[in-house]
């Protein structure tokens, strides 16, 4: 199957070379012979994608999970941007703490960097969440970047449900992300209220707009 053809004026893939550098960097930050926690707040909580030894439901305090990101490629398209989930500043998020053995963590960054970093509007990052037990730990994620031209954190409700019930790119509509997104978070038993809000709204007619 040949791979899909990029849109033209879609935000550019970041260089390979700078991008490999990078990750290079990351991989060899890593403690060595140490086991290592991912933070999910997506599709990680439901599929990490990756080998690891266990999951625990934890908060996250001073970051939310938001449609933050606009998307040219898999929901959206240059002319019609989608929105894509990012973890901004701000809030409290329920999510996933993922526990990977010291063999499994650096496979494990190395396909998390492939899967977000295509374009570089996500960051690296540690965050410090609790899990059920009261404990903090020290978790890998990918955090938004504030100053990427493909942030978009500042949109009104409206603006936001507009684009979404607008947006299909080459993975499918922005609206089905949407649902399922929600769907999931209710199979793990997570109440979202904005992307719950932004649900009903679109499940009710929101293509409207």
């Amino acid at each position: 199957m040949l791979p899909p053809i990029d849109p033209p004026n879609a935000y550019p893939k970041l260089d390979p070379a700078v991008r490999d550098h990078m990750k290079r960097e990351l991989l060899d930050s890593l403690p060595e012979g140490k086991e290592i926690w991912v933070f999910g707040y997506g599709s990680l909580m439901w599929n990490p994608g990756f080998e690891h030894e266990e999951i625990q439901s934890v908060i996250l305090k001073g970051w939310s999970r938001s449609f933050c990101v606009q998307s040219h490629r898999y929901r959206g398209t240059p002319e019609v941007p989608g929105l894509v989930l990012g973890l901004d500043q701000g809030g409290e998020c329920h999510g996933s703490a993922i526990r990977c053995s010291a063999d499994q963590a650096r496979p494990a960054m190395d396909y998390l960097w492939e899967r977000e970093m295509v374009t570089g509007v996500y960051e690296p990052a540690i965050v410090h969440p609790n899990n059920e037990h009261g404990e903090t730990l020290s978790c890998h994620t990918f955090v938004v970047d504030r100053h990427h031209p493909q942030y978009a954190g500042d949109l009104s409700e409206d603006e936001t449900i507009s684009m979404i019930v607008r947006a299909h790119g080459s993975a499918g509509s922005n609206r089905d992300y949407l649902l399922n997104t929600v769907k999931h978070l209710d199979d793990c038993g997570i109440i979202d209220p904005p992307l719950h809000r932004l649900a009903d709204y679109v499940g009710q007619g929101g293509a409207d707009i």
